[in-house]
């Protein structure tokens, strides 16, 4: 009897050593997730460190007169934990499950197959430029400064309607004799055409000519959309400089507190009454503000920076309900206009309870 129990005992202890090796194993193998967590916080009001190491105004604006502020307007960031050259071990992303902070998702939904580390923060270095431009014009539309906005071919797609119709560099400053002043505008047009040929007015090296392409049906998750085939984008002609210093952050989802930045700095008073906001959202230059990911963690990192407010895209209110950290007040936004306003009622001391939730928009 007792050789047996201690047989028993003996496997049960080999046992128990075997499960620890494994474990132990198990905990610095490569896994196919990454960690998102918060990252810095910046203020648009305040400074930056430029590539010298010296701190700079955020955002500088030349050519107009400017106005003193108060409190913040945060911008939101995410860092992510792990890349293709390095994945986070399975004992991190066990730490990272049970923190509410952060998020574990797969690694290629934030480092695509076949595309580099290199590749990725150059593609994000491109979005924070276009999305500063986005802002600036968003702003200065809002203050009625003529933007100078025109569209504009970066190239034309192999294969494609536009390819030899339309060369990059080109101006395309009419569809069928009505002025378009961006992508947005000239997409939309394509799409009422619904295929069929549509005529561009196009300025080349200083002469305007008339192009006609047909565009193609593409269908991607049983959504159909016209494509002539081209890249776009939309340059502008500022009346006045404002110039935007961050370093090392990349992506467009910074682009509506850019927005609120400028405004704040070319207007007088103090547009969120000297309280400290935070806020995300991509923006376009008719001031819509668009999703972004990462949300979550960027409602602990403005929390954690001391932020009593929050403006969240409408279009992220599925991911915010229920993980709101305590001591921060969401309020959701879908434009430009309506984050004004909701500044607006926070300076005034109004009754900040009454404007819109992700809550009330769930309901």
């Amino acid at each position: 009897m007792d050789r047996t129990r201690s047989g028993k005992l003996g496997l049960g202890v080999w046992a128990l050593i075997v499960a620890l090796v494994a474990l132990v194993v198990l905990t610095f193998l490569p896994s196919p997730y990454v960690i998102q967590r918060p990252g810095p916080v910046y203020d648009t009001l305040g400074t930056a460190t430029d590539k010298d190491g010296d701190e700079v105004p955020l955002i500088k604006v030349e050519g107009a007169e400017t106005f003193e502020t108060a409190g913040t307007l945060d911008l939101t960031t995410v860092q992510v934990v792990g890349n293709r050259e390095r994945t986070p071990s399975w004992f991190e992303l066990a730490l990272a499950w049970m923190d509410s902070s952060r998020a574990v998702v797969p690694l290629d939904s934030v480092f695509p197959e076949g595309v580099t580390t290199e590749q990725r923060d150059e593609r994000n270095a491109t979005l924070m430029v276009d999305s500063q431009h986005e802002a600036t014009a968003a702003a200065l539309n809002e203050l009625g400064y003529d933007t100078g906005a025109e569209v504009v071919v970066v190239e034309a797609v192999e294969d494609s309607p536009a390819d030899g119709a339309l060369e990059a560099d080109d101006v395309i400053t009419a569809i069928d004799g009505t002025a378009v002043e961006s992508a947005t505008e000239l997409r939309a047009a394509i799409q009422e055409a619904a295929g069929d040929p549509v005529t561009l007015t196009v300025r080349r090296d200083g002469e305007e000519q008339a192009v006609v392409v047909t565009p193609e049906e593409h269908t991607e998750g049983g959504v159909t959309t016209w494509l002539i085939g081209v890249t776009l984008r939309t340059g502008y002609d500022f009346e006045i400089d404002v110039t935007i210093q961050l370093d090392n952050v990349g992506g467009p989802s910074a682009g509506m507190m850019f927005a609120l930045g400028i405004i704040d700095t070319l207007t007088e008073g103090e547009l969120n009454g000297g309280e400290n906001v935070a806020g995300t959202g991509t923006i376009d230059a008719a001031g819509t503000v668009g999703p972004i990911g990462g949300i979550r963690q960027k409602l602990y990192g403005a929390r954690d920076a001391g932020a009593e407010y929050f403006l969240a895209p409408e279009a992220n209110c599925d991911e915010v309900v229920g993980h709101v950290p305590d001591g921060l007040q969401v309020i959701r936004t879908g434009t430009l206009d309506e984050s004004l306003d909701a500044l607006e009622v926070i300076a005034d001391d109004g009754d900040v309870a009454s404007l819109p939730t992700c809550e009330s928009a769930a309901r």
